[in-house]
């Protein structure tokens, strides 16, 4: 039986486990949506939302806190400044998972997390900094 051992160990040792949620809390929250697998999305909600409820909380040690996590200054800046402000009146809840199928590669079962109430806009600016292929375009 499984008494008190929650959490996934996602086929990873601890140290591996704990660079690969910094890295996808960095991404969700610059991103404020992202495509992994259902399992990784399940965990990542947890460590998410306790991160903009620490920015939410303001202070300090709750900036101390937080570095532990998300060293990336332009996230940290955008999770106090700009995320706090707007899930003020929200008491949880932040995140959203969307199945999205299965990966054709290993069967993996995939989801998109994203944050609820997030910048559309940032979709549009993502899909426009990406260079249009030039090869074979028939210009030479």
């Amino acid at each position: 039986m499984r008494h008190l051992k929650k959490g996934r160990k996602l086929g990873r040792d601890s140290s591996h486990r704990k660079a690969l949620y910094k890295n996808l809390v960095i991404s969700l929250l610059k991103y404020e949506k992202i495509e992994t697998t259902l399992p990784k999305a399940k965990e990542l909600r947890g460590v998410t939302d306790s991160m903009v409820t620490l920015a939410k909380k303001g202070g300090l040690n709750a900036k101390r806190e937080v570095l532990r996590l998300i060293r990336d200054k332009e996230v940290f800046k955008k999770l106090f400044d700009v995320l706090s402000t707007r899930y003020a009146d929200r008491k949880g809840g932040y995140t959203r998972i969307i199945r999205a199928g299965i990966r054709l590669g290993d069967g993996a079962q995939m989801a998109v997390i994203e944050l609820v109430d997030r910048d559309v806009t940032l979709d549009l600016k993502r899909k426009k900094k990406k260079p249009e292929d030039t090869k074979g375009s028939g210009k030479e």
